[in-house]
């Protein structure tokens, strides 16, 4: 037992110097050295005008946190149906295997969808523009028809919502807001980042917008239902 522990120690010991250099920088002194790493954005701390719009912001955030998942998963379910019918040559499995996606789509969204408010309601429609690059009546009217798209968005309406409604952080306030939300959730892993499928650079929307939160119109929104007594009913929040 003694000869097998000294023969093990002894290989240890042998040529322990490394062979290959390859994996190794070598500076020498004046040398400068230049290392690549992952892009990143720090964004600017945000500026309230007081503390109640703070308490607005963080309503508002919850509502994204709760409607991102769901546009998040339909993007990746649209992405995979689109690899999958580019190697299907029949147009009846196409039509077959599209029906297929779509009922499972609905199965497993529609009852959760149905209980979002019609805020958290507005916020999914406009996310899924963001994924997808395309309006969700778009998405709908592919997957079915222009006339499905059609009652669709006419039900949407009923809550008044726009199934046609599009996603421009750079010029629309409450989706600057949701962007806000999303790409500081992302750097906190709140949230699962997914990149956004539009073209816009938020880091130069948030620098002209100095970082501004407005939350103006949401307390417009709960003053009327203060006014009209529905402050404790969630259906219009």
């Amino acid at each position: 037992m003694s000869i097998s522990l000294l023969s093990f120690s002894q290989k240890r010991e042998i040529d322990s110097l490394p062979k290959n250099l390859d994996e190794y920088i070598l500076v020498k002194p004046g040398d400068s050295l230049t290392i690549q790493l992952s892009e990143f954005s720090l964004l600017p701390k945000h500026k309230f005008s007081s503390r109640e719009d703070v308490r607005y912001y963080f309503w508002f955030r919850r509502k994204v946190y709760k409607a991102y998942p769901f546009a998040q998963l339909a993007s990746q379910r649209l992405d995979s149906l689109n690899v999958r019918l580019q190697r299907i040559d029949s147009k009846r499995k196409r039509r077959k295997y599209t029906r297929m996606v779509q009922d499972y789509i609905e199965g497993e969204f529609s009852d959760q969808i149905k209980k979002m408010t019609t805020t958290e309601g507005r916020i999914l429609i406009k996310l899924i523009h963001r994924q997808t690059s395309k309006t969700a009546f778009e998405n709908i009217r592919e997957l079915r028809s222009g006339w499905k798209a059609f009652w669709y968005n006419t039900t949407a309406n009923i809550f008044k919502l726009s199934l046609k409604t599009e996603y421009h952080p750079e010029t629309t306030n409450e989706d600057f807001l949701i962007e806000d939300v999303l790409q500081r959730a992302f750097q906190e892993d709140k949230l699962k980042a997914q990149k956004s499928k539009l073209n816009f650079n938020f880091s130069k929307i948030i620098t002209e917008r100095k970082a501004k939160v407005n939350v103006e119109e949401y307390k417009l929104m709960f003053a009327k239902m203060r006014k009209k007594g529905k402050i404790r009913k969630k259906k219009k929040d």
